[in-house]
């Protein structure tokens, strides 16, 4: 390793890692700081939402081209990638609930899915990792199985019990992403009202007072503003998912960077001593 301190960022699908913590990820990147995100399914179940990347669908198949798309992520953030390799689960139609897909992320065992995050933890060796919170953030299922074998796999790269050829590895500190809270999402709808522009967010903020506000389990507040933009532009990278006219890109970035330069995460486990609030997902560590 050449990097004294690393970060590793578990995510459900391609693109969570743009849309979920990337300020914060590219900050650490430019201090020097080894990031690794793993990706736990392809995606493959995802909807085609921008119809530029169609052409690409129809010649390659979604899943090569969302695994092109994640590559070319990658880079731009300037990280390490690697797939944990299960299939997307897909997102269940709520008026129509239907059993999970067999063999899917969220439908096969516990313990078979975590085994190659253990692997990875043990290779990697990462002080901090971040995921999801038990609710996966919103209720796919395989946000909320990232969160479980993030967990699992945490307790099991740490013990020496947990049978494989790699050393045992303990991660010292877990968060969980909580960028959408409800705080950021109203100060941007009021920053956009103010300047005379339609704002992006009245159905989410209809969906979100029906819903518990997470900004009470905030313990860490990360300030990258200056890194929006690699965040921006690892987004644009994901051309099935993301397009640039639509709703992503309707704040004006020098708004954002004005109105809520930061990214937030609730500290869900800790074995070094830390006060709270924190602005720094390594505090405790850097000595």
């Amino acid at each position: 390793m050449t990097s004294l301190l690393r970060l590793m960022a578990v995510h459900a699908h391609p693109d969570d890692e743009a849309s979920k913590g990337a300020g914060t990820v590219a900050l650490y990147v430019s201090q020097g700081v080894e990031v690794m995100v793993v990706t736990c399914t392809g995606g493959e179940r995802g909807d085609v939402l921008h119809s530029a990347a169609d052409e690409d669908v129809q010649k390659w198949g979604l899943a090569e081209v969302r695994r092109r798309e994640m590559a070319d992520a990658a880079q731009i953030l300037g990280v390490k990638h690697a797939w944990l390799g299960f299939e997307d689960s897909g997102f269940p139609d709520p008026e129509n609930p239907q059993p999970l897909p067999a063999g899917c992320f969220a439908d096969l065992p516990l313990e078979q899915v975590t085994q190659p995050l253990v692997d990875l933890i043990r290779d990697f060796r990462p002080q901090v990792i971040t995921t999801y919170d038990e609710e996966g953030g919103y209720p796919h299922p395989d946000h909320i199985r990232t969160h479980e074998v993030t967990l699992a796999a945490v307790e099991a790269a740490a013990s020496a019990d947990y049978p494989n050829d790699r050393e045992p590895w303990q991660v010292s500190k877990m968060y969980y992403n909580m960028q959408f809270i409800r705080a950021r999402i109203y100060a941007l709808h009021e920053a956009m009202l103010a300047a005379g522009f339609e704002s992006p967010y009245l159905e989410w903020i209809e969906r979100m007072e029906k819903r518990r506000d997470a900004a009470s389990r905030v313990t860490t507040t990360i300030e990258c503003g200056d890194f929006l933009h690699i965040r921006d532009q690892a987004l644009l990278a994901h051309r099935t998912q993301i397009d640039p006219e639509g709703f992503f890109f309707k704040v004006p970035l020098e708004m954002q960077k004005a109105v809520w330069p930061t990214e937030e995460f609730e500290l869900a486990m800790s074995l070094v001593k830390t006060e709270l609030p924190e602005t720094d997902l390594f505090a405790g560590l850097r000595a």
